[in-house]
């Protein structure tokens, strides 16, 4: 023992005596060769200098720059989908939109841009359940799995060792032996405390088990900055799941900590499947090895019904149902930031109402100038958040932004019926945003995230009917009691809002 001290305290001498060199090499590394958000850049380099030994520690662990490529790029699904996409543009400029949804030309750029940046296909024969509670959507996802007959594929960013996966397990070794193809994919930092006996006695019962950015000797993640956010089940291409539920005990409001734990999950049925489908199998193909693309019964509704070689090329103005969904995924791999930029496009094109519900509020400046602009104009802006933290400085963070909408004549309020984990948008009761991704820069810019905008006013009205209900279990943040808060609150959201580029 007292020779690892020894060496410790040796390697602990060292980086003291080269302290200066060691932070002007990662000093210019940052400036010159990452490209940053100017006050990103600022705040690593107060890190650096300000943290000694701690703040390299820090850059070494989360500051990592992965924007250098697309790391999910596969040749032949991408032609697929800029086929399909330029397909889309072309009967979109030809027609109007209004033959394949309720919703007038003034989304139709919306549309456009999503097909255009990620190739987002617009399907329009949909529909969706709308869950607000975990017990009746994991429920609901019990009943589903135990109906597969082809393949289930589940990915989220968490699953713990608990009751609730407990009561998952045995349908998918069920099914597995059945003949049922079943996959799981799980985030590295999200499943990091899950043993390896139960993955192992998953996989001897014929599931396979895909692990994103696992981690290395042991416990030790060096890529714990870039967390693949996403929660998405598909079921034989029947049936698909996206939204805020992760697999723990407290997404079942069993954790005294948090109480009731209101959160949104979407289940889909349609062409809306397909694109989960495709947005699981880039993340499974990266993750696991294997390439699903290869084989296109994964690409496929039914025998008879739409696959991948004619996705986004049927003639959408015939479809029955007219419920427009794009599915949006965002990432530090991609060129765009998609959701934040669908946030900002949504926000700029409001007229009567915007709402938003998110457990953290970190905008960055251009989401956050857009809605004051718009509380300014006379757009009724109203920001939900939880009224208990579950990460302090996130919390701290975004109460000090909450600040800066109520200037601007914004409405804000604290959930205190429990925990408030449910992450959407809702505009002019048209359009929705629903998903994975919360408002703020690390899921704008570090995480993997997925979400589904909804072009529908049925239920973009169903999701504002449970907004306003919630409301009634809210606390409004007047601006006479934001500023009685205390000089102990003042100081925390400061010191979390300094280093708000990096939460």
């Amino acid at each position: 023992m007292q020779t690892i001290w020894l060496q410790a305290l040796d390697v602990w001498n060292w980086l003291m005596d080269h302290l200066i060199y060691i932070n002007l090499v990662l000093s210019i590394i940052i400036v010159f060769f990452q490209r940053r958000d100017p006050k990103a850049v600022w705040t690593w380099l107060l890190a650096l200098y300000f943290i000694p030994v701690f703040g390299i520690l820090f850059y070494l662990l989360l500051g990592q720059d992965m924007r250098k490529g697309k790391m999910f790029r596969v040749k032949e699904v991408e032609d697929r989908m800029r086929y399909s996409a330029k397909n889309q543009e072309e009967f979109l400029k030809n027609n109007d939109i209004s033959l394949v949804s309720s919703l007038s030309r003034d989304y139709e750029d919306l549309v456009v841009y999503n097909l255009e940046t990620s190739g987002a296909v617009l399907t329009v024969n949909n529909s969706v359940v709308i869950f607000t509670d975990g017990e009746e959507k994991f429920k609901d996802l019990r009943m589903e799995l135990s109906k597969a007959t082809h393949f289930i594929h589940l990915q989220y960013y968490i699953i713990k060792d608990d009751e609730l996966f407990d009561s998952i397990i045995p349908i998918l070794i069920e099914r597995a032996k059945a003949g049922v193809e079943v996959r799981i994919l799980c985030d590295g930092m999200g499943g990091r405390f899950m043993p390896k006996s139960k993955w192992n006695r998953l996989k001897e019962s014929g599931v396979r088990v895909g692990i994103f950015f696992p981690p290395i000797l042991g416990r030790l993640q060096l890529r714990m900055n870039y967390r693949n956010h996403r929660k998405i089940v598909v079921i034989d291409n029947r049936v698909g799941y996206v939204g805020g539920f992760n697999i723990g005990r407290e997404y079942i409001s069993r954790d005294p900590k948090f109480g009731y734990w209101r959160d949104t999950h979407l289940k889909l049925q349609g062409g809306a499947v397909l694109s989960l489908q495709i947005r699981f199998a880039l993340d499974w193909n990266y993750a696991a090895g294997e390439n699903l693309f290869k084989n296109m019964k994964y690409f496929c509704e039914d025998e008879d019904g739409m696959c991948l070689e004619s996705f986004g090329l049927v003639d959408i103005s015939k479809e029955e149902k007219h419920l427009g969904i794009q599915i949006i995924a965002s990432g530090p791999d991609a060129g765009s930031r998609q959701i934040r930029d669908n946030y900002i496009r949504l926000f700029s094109k409001a007229r009567d109402h915007i709402y938003i519900q998110t457990p953290y509020f970190v905008p960055d400046d251009a989401v956050l100038s857009t809605l004051q602009v718009a509380a300014r104009s006379g757009v009724d802006v109203r920001l939900m958040i939880p009224c208990k933290p579950d990460h302090p400085f996130v919390y701290w963070a975004s109460y000090s932004y909450v600040g800066d909408l109520l200037s601007a004549g914004a409405k804000c309020y604290t959930y205190e019926n429990g925990f408030l984990h449910s992450k959407g948008v809702m505009t002019d009761g048209k359009v929705s945003s629903y998903g994975t991704a919360n408002m703020d820069i690390r899921s704008f810019e570090l995480n993997f995230e997925v979400n589904a905008v909804i072009y529908d006013e049925e239920t973009t009205g169903r999701l504002e009917a449970l907004f306003l209900e919630d409301l009634k279990v809210c606390k409004e943040i007047t601006p006479e009691l934001y500023e009685e808060r205390s000089l102990l609150i003042r100081i925390k959201e400061q010191g979390s809002r300094l280093f708000s580029p990096l939460l």
